[in-house]
């Protein structure tokens, strides 16, 4: 069971869109929080407990986070914490790490103002994507010699994959 937990800070930068082989829209992206203390000897403040969350969100949200924040945005994020787990490629040793999987956010509006837009909802960049995947397998199959990739000498075939690569 996780808990749900709610992140003020900053984007470290710009999120990241990706789509999945199954073509689902997948935003990566990282906030960092802290907190502002003031040394009571100097009177200076400084950042505290800094820290720094990977985040992810799926689907149409991670469509509109891409759309609509950009690096150094002051954001309210709410997510659960998840422990992702993989093999390292190099050493085969088993990694984990805690992140965060993201169901709602926005900008603060502690010091911006924002004017928000309802989207259809109907996953354009999915379409997009879909669309350009076949058009690039169809010039593949029309160019023997391309591999569909502007200015790229690789051969369509001999082990590149129609796969996404993630």
């Amino acid at each position: 069971m996780s808990s749900t937990m709610t992140l003020t800070g900053r984007l470290t930068g710009t999120p990241e869109l990706r789509f999945s082989a199954a073509g689902v829209a997948v935003a990566a992206f990282t906030i960092v929080t802290s907190r502002r203390v003031k040394d009571q000897n100097s009177g200076e403040w400084s950042d505290a407990d800094t820290t720094y969350w990977d985040c992810k969100a799926f689907k149409q949200l991670a469509e509109n986070i891409c759309a609509s924040l950009d690096k150094g945005m002051e954001v309210v994020a709410v997510g659960r914490a998840v422990q992702e787990s993989w093999e390292d490629r190099q050493s085969g040793a088993k990694r984990s790490k805690i992140a965060v999987r993201v169901d709602a956010i926005g900008p603060s509006l502690r010091s911006a103002t924002a004017r928000v837009e309802k989207t259809s909802g109907g996953g354009q960049g999915r379409q997009d994507y879909q669309q350009a995947r076949a058009e690039s397998s169809r010039e593949g199959r029309e160019d023997p010699w391309g591999s569909g990739v502007p200015g790229t000498q690789a051969p369509a075939t001999g082990g590149w994959s129609d796969e996404a690569p993630f």
